[in-house]
């Protein structure tokens, strides 16, 4: 097993998605990790920020 430096993590994913991600990391010649990766990079934003809700009024 290869050393990284990310975290595991379990998801489950609609079987055909994983047959046509998988397809497209051999195309493109890297892990379906990277492919996975890259996917998330480009989908989220550059920053998330989570606000807590303000009880004190409640």
């Amino acid at each position: 097993m290869a050393t990284s430096t990310g975290k595991r993590i379990t998801l489950f994913i609609n079987t055909s998605v994983v047959k046509q991600a998988r397809a497209q990391a051999v195309a493109e010649e890297v892990t379906l990790t990277g492919l996975v990766e890259k996917a998330l990079i480009s989908y989220l934003p550059k920053e998330t920020i989570i606000k807590k809700p303000d009880l004190k009024g409640l």
